[in-house]
């Protein structure tokens, strides 16, 4: 099972090396298209209808054919894709390519966590979190790399191609030992399972996911060309911002369970939220580097574990199965981490990018009097 769980280990990994790479580059990405900001979120928007489009497709495939299959050909045909976003200045084949990039991600993302699931059930206790910390690693190795590959002016497709290529012969590997789960075990878990709405309960939690996620897409999609383009920072060093979020996210989900033990789930998710707030306010009101990098940093610890609490909140509300109840979270949330940023774009195009992640702004603070209002209302929506 050790086995099992390192493969696993090595997806998530592999999914934020490729993720971090890729967005460290995006200002080298944005000048090789020539393209304004709307028409990089408008990109970023066709990865996101890729995304979206595929995940329901992921569950019932993952049904029929089992998680691993779609798991091994997610992964692989993610790491054939990324050199394609760079492979001709053609915005029709790019295009193209960042939709097809959004339906292996997603359909990767959906079934990697159902071989987490499995893993998680084997070892008979919590470990889905260390999954999440693997990911965020692997995001802050891809923005390490991806600075060091601007530093260095290397072309991008020669980047990216090498990049897919490494992650390709881990994936390749790790397939090996992911969980041969069968579709009747799916089957099972799926059983009573038609669609279900969000209930009146779910429903400020996913709002939640919603805006925390969106903050999740924006720092990744938009901090390394906010340094480049307001702070004024070069895009080797724009790439290491993004490296700053990232391990700030890495040391809040590494740290997460044990805080929760310490203060309770709610609280941590106000003070979470808090930070992020915080963390947001000052790289907006500040265009310094240092004001930069610390925001990023404190928003990267106030999202680091927002999103895992609220689907453990979900999963214990009253009168809802668990696996419903997560799953209504999550329809809400996932939309936010894919349509929020190429949002950002449009309004950063009318009005600048400050104004454009000043929408994030005004996001983080609903969450923020969300979460005071679920920690106000526990007592009525917990078992």
């Amino acid at each position: 099972m050790r086995a099992n769980r390192i493969a696993v280990c090595i997806f998530f990994l592999v999914n934020g090396l490729l993720y971090g790479n890729w967005t460290a580059r995006l200002p080298a990405i944005q000048r090789f298209y020539d393209i304004s900001n709307s028409i990089l979120g408008g990109l970023l928007f066709t990865m996101a209808v890729g995304a979206v489009f595929a995940m329901p497709f992921a569950g019932w495939l993952s049904t029929r054919f089992g998680s691993k299959v779609i798991t091994q050909v997610g992964g692989i045909l993610s790491c054939i894709i990324i050199p394609c976003i760079v492979f001709t200045p053609n915005l029709a084949i790019v295009s193209a390519a960042f939709f097809s990039l959004g339906l292996c991600v997603g359909a990767t993302d959906v079934a990697m966590n159902g071989q987490a699931v499995f893993v998680e059930r084997a070892y008979g206790k919590a470990i889905m979190s260390s999954f999440h910390a693997v990911f965020s690693v692997g995001m802050a190795l891809g923005a390490g790399s991806g600075a060091l590959f601007a530093k260095f002016e290397v072309p991008l497709l020669s980047h990216l191609t090498l990049v897919a290529i490494i992650g390709g012969v881990a994936c390749l590997a790790a397939a090996f030992y992911l969980i041969n789960d069968t579709p009747e075990e799916e089957e099972k878990r799926e059983k009573g399972g038609s669609f279900v709405l969000p209930t009146k309960a779910i429903i400020p939690l996913g709002i939640v996911a919603f805006c925390c996620m969106s903050g999740e897409g924006a720092m990744a999609d938009w901090s390394a060309i906010y340094l480049n383009k307001v702070v004024g920072q070069s895009e080797y060093f724009s790439a290491i911002g993004y490296g700053v979020f990232a391990i700030a996210m890495t040391i809040g989900r590494v740290f997460g369970d044990y805080f929760t033990e310490r203060i309770g789930k709610y609280k941590l998710m106000i003070y979470n939220s808090m930070f992020s707030v915080v963390g947001l306010v000052i790289l907006l009101s500040f265009a310094t580097t240092g004001a930069t990098l610390v925001g990023l940093f404190l928003v990267g610890i106030g999202l680091a574990t927002i999103v895992p609490i609220v689907y453990s909140s979900a999963g214990n509300m009253n009168g809802i199965d668990p696996s419903i109840g997560i799953a209504m979270a999550t329809t809400i949330g996932y939309t936010g981490f894919f349509v929020g940023p190429p949002m950002i774009g449009f309004l950063s195009d009318a009005f600048g990018l400050r104004v454009g992640l000043g929408f994030v702004l005004i996001l983080f603070i609903a969450m923020l009097l969300l979460v005071i209002k679920i920690y106000l209302d526990k007592d009525k929506v917990t078992k």
